[in-house]
């Protein structure tokens, strides 16, 4: 594992007061923080860091008299929970359950649900500064009623521009934010129209159009030839835009997983792409599946800054950041998995790159990373 000079956790559950919680409208039973991650970052224009910060509130108690519950946004009615009798789902994961009778076909419902907390830090990371409250994302319309999850922020021509995945029983899907000073946002809609966990915006047009990472997802895959360098399943993938809204997927696949590399079984997007005088910095994440847990580190890549299609450098051996124990060791009861690092912002800062990520699906991980570190 690499050390590096600063490397902290910054935000954690507790630091959250649930009183200012969207849920408090409308449900009485109890919640609880299962976790403050996966924060996108800017750069605010007084020079302090924004944090949109996941934060999943759980019921502290969702299974109650033979049912398990699960909370859900009704655009009527605000937020509800809905009660399952436990003999009709699989409750394995009493975060997420499985309702029975839709089997073969995996239809879920979750004992969580996710809204945006905007958190702003001091201009090296090291401190909070203010938690904006008064600035919560929630859900709003019916496309999120299971909650917002996973914010990516990109800072283009002036203006920030915040991708989030909405989650509901329409359709998973991602919402555009776009905002004039990094607080304040406007929901823009819905930009793809499929599950896709990772869509990072470039921090700046390419010859007169938009570019972004995505990662469609799905339940089905098709195996690859017998001979194929490739492993199946998703890929980091391109596309392009003239005005941030209507996307045009290019037709080659862009970063697959290889199975030249034991510990990249699955792959997907991590920070926003920032351009540097070699080209695109890109932060991804590797899935190595081990004794049937996931471990989940970061890798990078740099990419032509004139065409992001050519691959200048691939780092797919040796990771940037992996899981560090030592930084959660205070957290132990409260820490329900392991191995995971996975990194969602990233800002320049004179010889180094501050880096966010989320650690364990728990807490909020900053780490100063050198730009010696990228040479190629």
């Amino acid at each position: 594992m690499r050390n590096f000079d600063f490397d902290k956790i910054i935000f954690k559950p507790e630091d959250i007061d649930l009183s200012y919680s969207p849920l408090r409208k409308n449900i009485d039973m109890k919640t609880y923080v299962l976790g403050a991650f996966n924060p996108g970052m800017a750069r605010l224009k007084n020079g302090n860091l924004i944090l949109m910060v996941r934060v999943a509130e759980a019921l502290k108690n969702p299974i109650q008299a033979g049912e398990i519950f699960c909370i859900r946004k009704d655009i009527k009615k605000g937020y509800v929970v809905d009660g399952y009798k436990i003999d009709d789902v699989d409750v394995s994961d009493p975060r997420i359950f499985v309702i029975k009778k839709y089997l073969p076909t995996p239809v879920c419902a979750v004992t969580s649900i996710s809204w945006i907390l905007p958190v702003e830090i001091s201009q090296d990371g090291s401190e909070i500064v203010k938690i904006h409250y008064d600035k919560i994302i929630s859900p709003q319309e019916s496309f999120q009623e299971y909650g917002i999850e996973d914010a990516r922020v990109s800072h283009i021509d002036d203006k920030y521009y915040m991708t989030t995945c909405s989650v509901s029983s329409e359709r998973q899907c991602t919402t555009l934010y776009s905002s004039s000073d990094g607080l304040n946002y406007k929901l823009e809609g819905i930009i793809l129209d499929h599950q896709n966990k990772d869509m990072l915006l470039f921090e700046g047009k390419i010859n007169d159009l938009y570019y972004a990472m995505t990662r469609p997802l799905g339940l089905l895959y098709f195996t690859t030839a017998k001979d194929s360098i490739y492993n199946p399943g998703p890929s980091i993938n391109l596309s392009k835009s003239k005005d941030l809204l209507y996307w045009k997927p290019e037709d080659k696949p862009f970063i697959r997983a290889n199975k030249k590399y034991v510990m990249l079984k699955k792959i997907g997007g991590g920070a926003q792409p920032i351009l540097t005088p070699k080209g695109w910095l890109i932060l991804f994440h590797g899935v190595e599946i081990k004794n049937n847990s996931e471990i989940y580190r970061t890798y990078w890549a740099i990419l032509d800054k004139n065409d992001p299609t050519k691959i200048l450098h691939l780092e797919m051996e040796t990771p940037l950041l992996e899981a560090n124990n030592k930084l959660t060791k205070d957290m132990q009861e409260i820490i329900y998995l392991n191995n995971v690092v996975f990194t969602t912002g990233i800002v320049e800062s004179n010889d180094n790159y501050i880096v966010a990520s989320g650690e364990l699906d728990l807490c909020v991980r900053i780490t100063h990373i050198p730009k010696s570190k990228f040479k190629i």
